[in-house]
């Protein structure tokens, strides 16, 4: 009985043009106009993880030199040395595994052998995979031959690593790197396998297998070729999740919801779900630090993500930008980051899960010190009115008021209407004040703003005298954007829209002299902190 092999997808369907090649436009079209120009390197370096078509370029370059046809930028693949390249048995295209002949008597063995012609077409090609794995030893004893091959010689490497490859080798190669390819390029080539092979395949489901292949098409087709082997000719997204333990979509958005609306019984409970399911807990976790670079890319550009992510997810991203500030987003891509770090050597990795997740939600309604200052601040000038039951606090943590609105978003700090007198409004060292208290206590701007003090108001222009010895602090006070920053101040503080207009005047303490003479104050004690410590009856917990 004869034995007939059966041929995995991602073999059969290796690229075996510059147009099969998924992803790759800036290499295809570049290797191209080379074979059409004639302007052919003598050697060529392919960088990128796995799976991505770094040796089926290669593969696709040395059929375009030695095509009975070529070079030619569209190798027939029906000649003779098309199909010895094709099926890995052509005598003048040598493929070399860098990693199992990585000393220097293979190099040596090479050296010696690229003198000779090649058998049947124009070049005598060397492939060699993962490059970076020769020894120091081989890379040197390449030099020379690499540098100045005979004209019927050409080089082609391959490597993940190209940090590892000597400066000396990449210097003397063109260097091209294949990138990571989109979801939906991989989930579109999967579906046009899966109308080659008659397969149903869900969209949903190509576009599971396209992020568990994290931008590999080897990999993508490969687990495509498993799952056909257990589903059989119709393949739901169900069972890509159930096969390779993958999270849907719509589980990491929900989870993200419970976090971000502070429902951590919710959150909990989802998370449990999964865990018992059979999720693998350390891919939910980078399913979920991912959809938070999402989420952060999307509050700087909504439109920078229309390739990458569906529909649906994209407005659960709108939804959600609308519930965290930026500077809270970050936090939680650390603490999460971090989280995972500990879960890859912890045996209990779902209790790291959820003491970040609970964690998470407990930063989320936590004031930053900035805006306990602000608050303070804001007390100080008589904007809002303190409750007269104290709550012991711990330092940097702003207390519930039902007096006070709910900010819109975490992070966002709650603006209280401000009582503004009529004449207040008229005196300019009163007015300079409230800027001051609106300034955060710790930066460059709020100590240059300490060095200037109001002599008047002279039409639309606010006064600010400063010292003539302090002319350079004065140029960066006076740039654009801390100008910018100061005049917005003043109309809130003031109601008036007025321009700042530095002023030298003798009598005004330098900053330097100031500086001098004070000794430099701790954290504790800050006015402002004090009067935290005592309006809120605190403690400062370190």
């Amino acid at each position: 009985m004869e034995c007939v092999s059966y041929e995995v997808f991602a073999r059969k369907y290796r690229p075996q043009t510059f147009d099969d090649l998924v992803g790759q436009a800036h290499v295809s079209r570049t290797l191209k106009n080379a074979v059409a120009q004639n302007r052919l390197a003598h050697a060529y370096l392919f960088v990128g993880p796995r799976g991505i078509g770094k040796t089926s370029t290669a593969r696709i370059l040395a059929k375009s030199l030695n095509c009975a046809k070529g070079p030619t930028i569209t190798p027939c693949g029906k000649c003779d040395n098309c199909r010895e390249i094709t099926g890995g048995n052509s005598l003048d295209v040598i493929e070399i595994d860098g990693a199992s002949n990585r000393g220097i008597d293979d190099v040596r063995e090479l050296r010696d052998n690229v003198r000779y012609a090649p058998a049947k077409g124009r070049y005598k090609i060397y492939i060699i995979d993962e490059v970076h794995m020769l020894t120091k030893e081989a890379f040197n004893a390449l030099l020379k031959t690499l540098e100045e091959p005979p004209p019927h010689v050409k080089f082609i490497f391959a490597t993940t690593e190209p940090d590892k490859v000597l400066p000396t080798i990449l210097s003397r190669c063109q260097r091209f790197d294949l990138h990571r390819i989109p979801a939906n390029l991989i989930a579109q080539h999967l579906q046009f396998i899966a109308g080659k092979e008659k397969i149903t395949l869900e969209p949903a489901a190509a576009h599971a297998i396209a992020r568990g292949a994290e931008g590999g098409l080897r990999d993508a087709e490969s687990m495509l070729d498993q799952l056909v082997a257990f589903c059989g000719e119709k393949i739901s997204e169900n069972d890509v999740l159930n096969v390779f333990g993958f999270t849907s979509e719509q589980t990491v958005v929900d989870l993200m919801g419970h976090i971000l609306r502070a429902e951590t019984p919710e959150a909990i409970d989802l998370l449990h779900q999964q865990s018992e399911s059979g999720k693998d807990m350390m891919r939910l976790m980078s399913d979920l630090i991912a959809y938070l670079r999402d989420l952060l890319v999307f509050k700087a550009k909504p439109d920078a993500l229309k390739e990458d992510v569906d529909a649906e997810v994209q407005k659960s991203l709108a939804a959600h930008a609308e519930l965290i500030a930026t500077d809270r987003l970050l936090e939680l891509i650390d603490q999460f980051g971090a989280a995972e770090g500990r879960m890859k050597w912890a045996p209990n990795k779902k209790l790291h899960f959820e003491v970040a997740i609970i964690k998470a939600i407990q930063s989320l309604g936590q004031a930053t010190l900035d805006e306990v200052i602000e608050k303070l601040g804001e007390l100080r000038d008589g904007k809002i009115v303190p409750q007269k039951e104290s709550v012991p606090v711990a330092a940097g943590v702003s207390p519930a008021s039902p007096s006070t609105a709910a900010p819109k978003a975490f992070g966002a700090a709650t603006k209280a209407p401000r009582v503004q007198e009529q004449a207040t409004a008229l005196d300019p060292e009163k007015i300079w004040q409230r800027v001051l208290a609106r300034i955060p206590a710790k930066g460059l701007l709020r100590t240059l703003s300490e060095s200037v003090r109001p002599i008047g108001i002279d039409g639309r222009n606010f006064l600010l005298g400063h010292s003539p010895d302090d002319r350079s602090e004065i140029e960066v006070l006076a740039s654009v954007n801390n100008r910018r920053q100061l005049e917005a101040l003043l109309k809130e503080a003031s109601g008036c829209d007025c321009s700042v207009k530095f002023v030298a005047k003798d009598g005004i303490p330098s900053r330097a002299g100031a500086d001098a003479a004070k000794p430099a104050e701790s954290f504790k004690d800050n006015p402002l902190i004090q009067e935290a410590i005592e309006l809120f009856n605190a403690q400062i917990k370190s």
